[in-house]
């Protein structure tokens, strides 16, 4: 999946183009994921990423056949522009979402049933130093192989999260979002655009309903979630120390 915010110039990785081109891993620039104050995350890394940032859902436009759809999201920062889970050049958080963990690679779709792997030729570490993209012969290296491979079974839990944002928005079970905050030295602060789940209607589901997401899975990320809203108060106390050093 390609994310316009991240990938700022994503090409098809051609075997003749980027023959010669390596990436060398030690020379990573967070700089562009500086700038991302919430990020995509999938169903199966809530149980990781509820214990570093807030997880809440987006509005993701709607579907060929006009329904509504949702996408979960890590919150790193409190305003636009804003990462606070970065510092300098790492990361402050001990779980990295596994899209931008394989930057600067994606998959795109091309055709209903085909898709390639992409690059952002932008980005830094992409040069004459690291690890191959291809052998000697042209045909992609072990490293790309592997690569690919990841990007493959992230596809696959992409569409499981889409469909379970489905059937959250079937159910109703989402709110708009609001969060607060007063900084000590009085102003104030506000957050939105986000959904959470609506615990009134939660609580008022049928008991097949209440099965068919615990089947589904669903009951276990909606409890990931309510957990990392406990992130917010975080968040908070570092965007106060970042102000304070600026």
């Amino acid at each position: 999946m390609i994310n316009e915010n991240l990938h700022k110039q994503a090409v098809a990785l051609d075997r003749v183009k980027h023959r010669e081109l390596k990436l060398n891993l030690e020379q990573r620039d967070l700089g562009v994921m500086s700038a991302l104050n919430a990020f995509f995350v999938a169903g199966t890394e809530f149980t990781d990423a509820c214990k570093e940032f807030p997880v809440v859902w987006v509005n993701a436009g709607k579907d060929e056949a006009g329904k509504l759809q949702v996408a979960p999201v890590a919150i790193f920062g409190l305003q636009t522009g804003q990462n606070l889970c970065i510092e300098g050049n790492a990361w402050r958080v001990r779980y990295v979402p596994a899209m931008l963990r394989l930057y600067p690679f994606a998959l795109a779709r091309v055709a209903a049933d085909e898709m390639v792997v992409c690059i952002d030729e932008g980005c830094a570490g992409l040069g004459a130093e690291g690890q191959a993209l291809f052998d000697a012969d042209g045909t992609p290296s072990e490293f790309t192989k592997t690569v690919q491979q990841q990007l493959d079974v992230f596809e696959s839990e992409i569409e499981r999260t889409r469909m379970a944002g489905a059937l959250l928005v079937e159910k109703d079970l989402l709110r708009d979002m609001r969060f607060d905050a007063t900084l000590p030295d009085g102003s104030k602060l506000g957050l939105d655009g986000f959904l959470t789940i609506d615990e009134q209607k939660l609580a008022a589901l049928s008991d097949a309903d209440v099965l068919l997401l615990s089947r589904n899975g669903l009951l276990g990320l909606i409890h990931a979630h309510q957990i990392s809203l406990g992130n917010m108060g975080r968040l908070v106390d570092w965007h106060v120390e970042r102000r304070a050093a600026a």
